[in-house]
């Protein structure tokens, strides 16, 4: 029998700014290191030295002249770096990885709400981040407008130093855009994405989570080991 570690899951989280997906990441971490499994949490943009650098660009209001082409490549660089620094390596270790978002976020604020292309944002991922995806994603479904006020709220009042609002200066059109788009790519990939509400109180939204990863990864790789045996 081959002692050989089995690969890791990748779960990512994915929603407007607002809609409580890191508070989740977290809670659900803290449920998985309970039963045992050995994890690591990231986020995108950022998640490595370089991808934090490339982050603070990006996110900073005072980035102006931005063009969106050069956007969506800061984005794709910041997640190649992630993929094979921390990702890759974590999960062929055995260990379970939770990004912040991944993929499906480019897909829909670059691809839908800049209006640059889907496939064009697919392509990009196949070639420089070798076509990792997810084995669950948890999209955070929720009013799209109350999630951007929210946003704005908490980059406002978050402290000295923190200013990650470029994006929630976006128009009211800009969003509606974003929250199809996730919305689109659930309908297109119900075997990978789940969409959640988020706007249950906390401990609800957790335990729906819960059963989502119990029954998705938890059950399902359980079921595989006992049929190998």
């Amino acid at each position: 029998m081959s002692t050989a570690p089995q690969p890791g899951k990748f779960i990512t989280f994915e929603g407007l700014d607002g809609s409580g997906k890191s508070t989740q990441l977290e809670k659900l971490a803290q449920a998985l290191r309970l039963r045992r499994i050995d994890l690591v949490t990231t986020r995108e943009p950022g998640g490595t030295v370089i991808g934090e650098r490339i982050r603070a660009l990006l996110l900073d209001s005072r980035t102006r002249g931005l063009a969106n082409h050069t956007e969506l490549a800061m984005m794709v660089a910041s997640r190649a770096q992630l993929v094979g620094e921390i990702i890759l390596p974590e999960l062929r270790a055995g260990r379970w990885v939770l990004c912040d978002r991944f993929v499906d976020s480019t897909e829909a604020y670059q691809g839908a709400g800049r209006q640059l292309g889907i496939e064009t944002v697919r392509q990009l991922h196949r070639l420089l981040c070798r076509d990792l995806w997810p084995d669950l994603t948890i999209l955070m479904d929720t009013d799209f407008i109350a999630s951007v006020q929210r946003a704005r709220l908490r980059n406002r009042f978050g402290g000295p130093g923190h200013d990650e609002n470029r994006f929630e200066r976006e128009s009211q059109e800009f969003f509606s855009r974003v929250h199809q788009s996730f919305l689109e790519i659930a309908r297109r990939e119900p075997q990978r994405m789940v969409v959640i509400d988020a706007r249950p109180p906390i401990e609800v939204v957790h335990d729906e989570i819960m059963r989502v990863v119990i029954e998705r990864l938890i059950t399902s790789e359980q079921t595989s080991r006992q049929a190998q045996v």
